[in-house]
């Protein structure tokens, strides 16, 4: 069978319907070059069915990637919304992006223009911040039960944060930095985490492990023997050990 026999064929046999494993990448990528499309435009993209195409889009809505927008009545198709589905935030992140980039160029140009005085500063802010967002929970908490929720100040129901309560004391572990790129670069960033820990506590936190040091995890020791004055506590940058990445 010659070429032009073999794409009448394939032609006359009608769209796909066995769509490739990549296929909802693929729609998302045409959704982004083309800020969106209708079923039928990802139907003609991915040479499928209308009912296929319906399905994957149905699906990566589901997912939170995709949305839906109607955009008009269609006169022709007796008052059925036209609609077009667009990239959802959550859609467009999985696209490659340079925060990390970005975030250490920040700092670099705020530490060199304003000097290091300044930087301090921010990440003093950042403590506040994070200090005054995690107080009220804590109220009327044992330094225990603080610990404990104290699970949580990354975001809610991190699984990769621990607390390990014993004889060797009392440890916070994490497994997993929503921040390692940058932090392993500028490590000044996990004096916020360090600081915030021993002032929602009231007791010296110290850094036993870090990534940085190529740990795979960090780990905070809480010493309750060490109280400290919250109301004179002044934020200060954690010493960076010999294995930290400057």
């Amino acid at each position: 069978m010659n070429q032009k026999s073999r794409r009448t064929k394939v032609a006359a046999a009608g769209p796909r319907t066995d769509v490739p494993a990549n296929a909802r990448r693929s729609i998302l990528a045409f959704l982004k070059h083309r800020h969106g499309g209708g079923v039928a435009d990802v139907a003609a993209h991915l040479h499928i069915s209308y009912e296929g195409a319906r399905q994957h889009l149905t699906q990566l809505e589901k997912e939170g990637k995709v949305e839906k927008r109607v955009l008009r009545a269609a006169r022709a198709a007796a008052g059925r919304p036209l609609a077009r589905y667009v990239l959802t935030r959550a859609g467009d992140h999985l696209f490659p992006k340079n925060y990390d980039e970005l975030t250490v160029e920040l700092i670099d140009a705020l530490t060199e223009r304003l000097g290091p005085q300044a930087l301090k500063q921010v990440l003093t802010a950042f403590t506040d911040k994070r200090v005054q967002e995690w107080a009220p929970r804590l109220e009327n908490k044992s330094l225990k039960e603080r610990v404990t929720a104290l699970q949580e100040i990354y975001g809610g129901g991190d699984p990769y944060m621990s607390v390990e309560i014993g004889r060797n004391g009392i440890r916070l572990i994490e497994r997993n930095c929503p921040f390692l790129n940058v932090a392993t670069r500028r490590p000044a960033l996990c004096s916020v985490t360090v600081s915030a820990l021993e002032r929602l506590l009231g007791v010296s936190v110290v850094r036993e492990e870090k990534f940085q040091a190529g740990n795979g995890r960090c780990v905070f020791r809480v010493l309750p023997d060490r109280p400290i004055d919250t109301r004179r506590f002044r934020f200060s940058l954690e010493p960076e050990g010999p294995d930290s990445s400057a």
